[in-house]
């Protein structure tokens, strides 16, 4: 082989390689992630049931006036304002999503 086509026929091989090389991490990548599916499935689920019964929880405390409220909640007249029923929801979902992103 002359020098050009030695040198054409290396880049291609390379080329080759490194195109294989790099399918096959992507290859290997899905695989890892099918196999971590259904446990990150079934955690988000489970995840979720909690967040469901915490809900139903919620809702039967509010509606029993004479249950206590969550500390940091209540107002003067022992129930809790709105705006801090939109603040402890807000800081329950900004913690949900850090417990999320950590999962990630």
């Amino acid at each position: 082989m002359s020098a050009p086509q030695s040198l054409l026929q290396a880049a291609l091989n390379r080329l080759q390689a490194r195109l294989g090389s790099g399918l096959a991490d992507s290859v290997a990548g899905l695989a890892v992630l099918a196999q971590e599916a259904p446990e990150r499935l079934r955690n988000e689920w489970e995840l979720f049931w909690q967040e469901v019964e915490q809900e139903a929880e919620r809702l039967e405390t509010e509606a029993d006036p004479a249950a206590p409220t969550p500390s940091g909640a209540t107002g003067t007249d022992g129930t809790g304002t709105a705006q801090e029923r939109i603040d402890a929801l807000r800081a329950t979902v900004a913690a949900l999503s850090r417990r999320l992103e950590d999962r990630s």
